[in-house]
């Protein structure tokens, strides 16, 4: 299956990306146990639609197409499917032949540019069984994982890494932050048979560590001890009242005073407003509430260490990594403003051929597409700046005029006024 996986899917590759389709497969070829269960870069034009089925669960769901943006490092190879309207939910799904990452490693990866400056918006992929109705794919419709970039404002500029464990989505608790510069990045999950997993970014690890310890699937391994109590003498306290200072005797001053400079308004009627007082006003004496300064607690001992026992309610499962059935991949995100561009889909075994992917997919294209935009963002700059040097010759130019014609004006007024004299 290594080398039906990376010769792509969609019949043939065009010839202008056939040598570097062969070089992919090579890479696969020499790794004897990599599996390849799904790839998708788009290759071959419109045939994307036959493998990929939008959702129909609502009718105004945001609609793909297929395009390299704005810039690019390869007008071909970076075609994607891209967001294309505003404010609207997307659901779109492709299918591949189900399979079980028992006793393997599974890796999911893919590219995102999120060339229109995302505000708010999902740039995450999910993965589901092979039961999932296509057609019907909406938020509540239960997936294995979720994973990838999310953005939402100044607060929210994460990667999702997201478990289902029991029917129950388990997030990570570790924060990972996602790119946010507009370029493609490769986003790259990986878990392994001895639950420890990766999170790459542009195939540099950007997170690692156990399942077991970083989501919550189980309950603790150690629980504190419900028989022991904190010892009655045991100070925790950091700091305490110095009993040195005592309170000044001029220090207790009323928040408010009566004040007396006040007069009673002359139109005041006692029988219908009331008898009148003095308004209350903020005291300039008062201090507030006078408290004791702080010194270091000579008796403290620090946090009490409550001992710990096994916890009866834990029961080990080493199959948390592993799900059957895996045999669709989707996106089903909202996004305020469109324009994200997903591409280079792999699902894998091997960590070496995705990293190997990842390198003859978007690293050879990241340095090109850089430069396109740089050479695009000064081309915008230097029309702006023309623009703006018309705008102000012409404001200029007319200014002249109007002196002309103000001269011309003050030139007829003094020969008439000569005349008349």
């Amino acid at each position: 299956m290594a080398a039906a996986g990376l010769r792509g899917r969609g019949g043939r590759a065009p010839a202008v990306v056939a040598l570097r389709l062969a070089l992919l497969l090579g890479t696969a070829l020499g790794s004897a146990r990599a599996r390849v269960y799904f790839q998708e870069q788009f290759l071959d034009g419109v045939n994307w639609q036959k493998r990929w089925i939008n959702s129909e669960y609502k009718a105004d769901l945001g609609k793909f197409k297929l395009t390299a943006g704005k810039f690019y490092g390869d007008p071909v190879r970076d075609k994607g499917l891209q967001t294309s309207e505003n404010s609207k939910f997307y659901a779109i799904s492709s299918r591949f032949k189900p399979f079980s990452n028992k006793g393997k490693t599974l890796v999911i990866q893919y590219t995102v540019k999120h060339e229109q400056k995302i505000d708010c918006g999902g740039g995450y992929v999910k993965i589901f069984s092979s039961d999932l109705d296509q057609k019907n794919l909406r938020g509540d419709s239960h997936y294995y994982i979720m994973f990838g970039p999310d953005i939402c404002g100044s607060e929210t500029k994460k990667v999702h890494v997201i478990l289902n464990y029991k029917n129950k989505p388990h997030p990570i608790k570790k924060p990972i932050r996602c790119k946010v510069d507009g370029y493609t990045h490769l986003y790259t999950l990986i878990i392994r048979p001895d639950q420890t997993y990766e999170v790459k970014i542009d195939n540099e690890v950007v997170a690692s560590g156990n399942l077991e310890d970083d989501l919550d699937f189980l309950p603790p391994r150690k629980i504190n001890d419900p028989t022991v109590r904190k010892p009655t003498d045991w100070d925790d306290r950091i700091q305490i009242d110095d009993p040195n200072d005592i309170k000044p005797e001029d220090w207790d001053e009323p928040e408010y005073i009566m004040d007396t400079s006040a007069e009673k308004p002359e139109g005041w009627d006692d029988a219908a407003n009331g008898e009148w007082h003095y308004p209350m006003v903020k005291n300039p004496l008062y201090r507030g509430e006078w408290k004791p300064r702080q010194i270091d607690n000579p008796n403290y001992r620090g946090v009490w260490p409550h001992p710990q026992i096994d916890n009866p309610n834990y029961s080990p499962d080493s199959s948390i990594y592993s799900y059957e059935n895996i045999s669709i991949i989707g996106l089903d995100i909202w996004q305020v403003r469109a324009g994200t561009i997903f591409d280079n889909f792999l699902i894998t075994d091997d960590e070496v051929c995705a990293e190997d992917f990842g390198d003859e997919t978007w690293g050879e294209t990241k340095g090109p597409e850089k430069e396109m935009n740089i050479k695009q963002t000064e081309e915008e700059q230097e029309r702006e700046r023309v623009t703006e040097e018309k705008y102000f010759e012409q404001r200029f130019k007319k200014k002249l005029e109007r002196k002309k014609e103000s001269g011309k004006v003050r030139a007829v007024r003094n020969t008439i006024e000569k005349e008349e004299l």
